[in-house]
């Protein structure tokens, strides 16, 4: 699978652009601030139907402009495929393949898979439970449609359930039999989705520390555990002893919604044990071992979005990570570099195909290697 063509129209910095990429790998240079990291972002909204950054499509409408529009051109399975996004003002969102609407935009997630490294995925080890959730959805959903299903259902229950919750509190009447209505729903769906990622988590540990190992040399071990009420027990039992709780604070407070994952280095906490560089090692190959899981499972390689990448790296590391990623193991690669020559001069050494694309007050000028 390949991305052909892409079209933008009024999204966040172009007025306009049209790129026609290479199969293999795509570079996109220029100054900080010119719109190398919205070129990927764009490719990003085909395949999840959302921007990597900005969960408010309205605000990745240029400034003064009432829409955007990004279009797609693949070659999937020997055959083309188009993809469209369209978001007016004030408006429901339109995203089509081969021209027909989707009804829903989960039927649409996993076609064209794809993984993206940024210098935002610090918030991975920095933010809260939600971001590293987030990160095991995005993985799992891309792979097992069933699983994007149940989490959707999941969250519908607990909205229930949450209302119901502060009913209770504002009107000081409790119902056991009302809630056990939301109970049984959110039990259903929350231990389908307990038990898929816990499989994914043991499954994808000896992956990510295969990765960890080639870009760090194996100097240290690095884990990750699966943290959950359900661990404990049934999710019947979780929530019979959370129901005082509950009640006090008016929502949910125990469930797979709670679930994170713990990041270790040589058995301590990752956040404070490890070091910048280690940091970066770990997040980069918790990103490649997503690749390489959603490829062995779906049997079709993903898109790789490399952003910055020299944020995260020294030079020999980032050329280790280049030799790698240019093989054919990973089919096409977008890097975004702010230096002008650095890696066409890197792939000119490797022998490998690519085009460069600088991009320069949303002007885009175009050469290969």
């Amino acid at each position: 699978m390949h991305l052909k063509k892409l079209s933008i129209l009024n999204f966040k910095n172009y007025p306009e652009a049209e790129l026609i990429f290479s199969p293999h790998v795509n570079c996109l240079t220029g100054n900080n601030g010119e719109g190398k990291t919205n070129i990927l972002d764009a490719i990003h909204y085909l395949s999840f139907c959302k921007s990597f950054f900005n969960p408010i499509d309205s605000q990745n409408i240029m400034h003064n402009e009432p829409f955007f529009l990004i279009q797609g051109s693949y070659e999937l399975n020997d055959a083309e495929e188009e993809i469209y996004c369209g978001q007016k003002r004030n408006q429901k969102k339109q995203f089509k393949r081969n021209k027909k609407e989707y009804q829903r935009l989960a039927d649409h997630i996993g076609l064209f898979p794809l993984v993206m490294i940024s210098p935002a995925d610090s918030e991975l080890i920095t933010e809260g439970s939600e971001s590293r959730r987030k990160f095991l959805d995005s993985v799992i959903a891309q792979f097992d449609r069933e699983y994007l299903e149940n989490l959707i259902s999941y969250n519908k229950v607990l909205s229930h359930r949450n209302a119901l919750l502060k009913q209770f509190g504002s009107s000081g009447k409790f119902d056991m039999a009302s809630l056990e209505i939301w109970d049984d729903q959110l039990i259903a769906y929350g231990e389908k989705v307990y038990q898929v990622r816990k499989d994914f988590v043991n499954n994808f540990i000896s992956i990510f520390s295969k990765y960890y190992e080639l870009i760090s040399g194996g100097k240290e071990q690095v884990g990750l555990i699966y943290i959950s009420h359900l661990n404990e027990g049934t999710f019947a039992e979780a929530l019979a002893r959370s129901l005082n709780r509950d009640k006090i604070m008016e929502y949910t407070t125990t469930g797979i919604h709670k679930d994170d994952l713990e990041f270790t280095i040589n058995g301590y906490p990752l956040k404070k044990y490890a070091s910048q560089g280690q940091q970066k090692s770990f997040l980069i190959a918790l990103k490649l071992a997503q690749f390489d899981f959603i490829k062995k499972i779906k049997n079709i390689t993903p898109i790789l979005l490399l952003d910055d990448i020299y944020d995260k790296l020294d030079d020999l590391r980032v050329k280790q990570l280049m030799e790698l990623v240019s093989t054919d193991n990973f089919g096409q690669l977008f890097i975004t570099d702010t230096h002008p020559t650095r890696l066409s001069e890197l792939f000119n050494t490797t022998d490998t195909d690519f085009k460069n694309f600088y991009i320069s007050t949303n002007r885009i000028l175009e050469s290969t290697g």
